[in-house]
């Protein structure tokens, strides 16, 4: 069984930086595509960054230049530094992973969650 366990959320003051990271364990072939999402209360899950096995990155135009996505292939980790941090930052982040379960299947997994506070 793969998980994907997330760590780094907390409460940062306005202008600070957080690292968000995400390791997949379990039983795996490979990992593909590795990406990090976030949802408010009663707003849909938006996309924050997603970065390829080839380290091709695409990021929500709305964080371009205060957040970055990166990966450890070796550690099946994603990592998301964010920076800059503001009020509208607070939400729960989750960490989404393409995996290569068997030679010809992949399933996507989803992390727990992690919740950033962005306040003074």
């Amino acid at each position: 069984q793969v998980q994907l366990v997330e760590s780094g959320g907390g409460l940062v003051q306005p202008g600070g930086s957080l690292r968000l990271s995400c390791a997949a364990s379990g039983r795996f072939f490979g990992i593909g595509n590795m990406g990090w999402y976030r949802q408010a209360p009663g707003k849909q899950r938006e996309l924050v960054a997603v970065i390829t096995t080839s380290d091709s990155t695409n990021y929500a135009d709305s964080l371009k230049g205060r957040f970055t996505i990166s990966r450890d292939n070796a550690k099946n980790t994603v990592y998301l530094q964010m920076n800059s941090l503001k009020p509208e930052d607070t939400v729960v982040y989750y960490c989404n992973a393409v995996v290569v379960v068997t030679p010809t299947r992949r399933d996507d997994y989803w992390g727990q969650g992690t919740q950033v506070t962005v306040s003074s």
